[in-house]
């Protein structure tokens, strides 16, 4: 069991903090924060201490860190702070779901936060600090490389390569041997069929309001007329 302290109050740390209590070997015994950021000393009935001072109070070759924070920035503000934890002599502890699809031989770098109900075939590689909502399907062979961050009912297709710092949205699905260049976001419901360029943005087209109104339908179904 390791002694673990987590990184932010917020909603994602909070989630994290349920994850290793319910669902790892881990302890967790306290929350840091950037001291410009702090409101209180306590969340969840333990410690909450400067991210300038961590070090002191809890040292590094005593507690790991977890550092579960968002996508902000194409998760380069993650990034930041999972580099400056490195620097201060904390190993990154990773959390993969016990209701996670995974393989023999499978291995992820630190940092990772891989939500319950992916499946992730054999032979997928996966880099340091790769955040993967539920529910994603990972194809055989693929290479998912650092600061990635997967939303949720994501398909990546087998043998795929996935650059730093890419962004996932919802439903998005990615054909077979595309490799995903650095820094590409891909909107929720994007189906991605060839190589991306680095920085680029892909947008579904929004699904437009009808011109009539939901208690005028008659029937629901197109044959039974229910």
């Amino acid at each position: 069991m390791s002694k673990i302290i987590i990184f932010g109050v917020s909603q994602w740390a909070e989630l994290a903090h349920f994850y290793l209590a319910h669902d790892s070997p881990h302890d967790v015994v306290a929350f840091t924060l950037d001291r410009d950021y702090m409101e209180t000393d306590t969340y969840k009935k333990l410690p909450v201490v400067s991210f300038e001072s961590v070090d002191k109070e809890f040292p590094p070759n005593e507690y790991q860190m977890f550092i579960p924070m968002s996508f902000k920035k194409m998760n380069h503000l993650r990034a930041a702070k999972y580099f400056s934890a490195k620097q201060r002599g904390y190993q990154l502890i990773s959390y993969v779901s016990s209701k996670a699809t995974v393989w023999p031989g499978f291995t992820c770098g630190d940092n990772c936060f891989i939500f319950e109900d992916n499946t992730i075939q054999p032979f997928v590689k996966i880099g340091n600090n790769v955040v993967m909502w539920s529910g994603n399907h990972i194809g055989h062979h693929t290479v998912i490389k650092d600061h990635v961050m997967i939303t949720s009912h994501v398909v990546i297709s087998g043998c795929c390569t996935i650059e730093p710092f890419c962004f996932f949205g919802v439903n998005a699905t990615v054909r077979d041997e595309t490799v995903i260049a650095r820094e590409t976001l891909v909107g929720m419901g994007v189906t991605i069929l060839k190589d991306t360029k680095e920085f680029q943005v892909y947008k579904a087209a929004a699904t437009e309001p009808t011109g009539f109104r939901s208690d005028q339908i008659r029937s629901l179904s197109h044959k039974s007329k229910g």
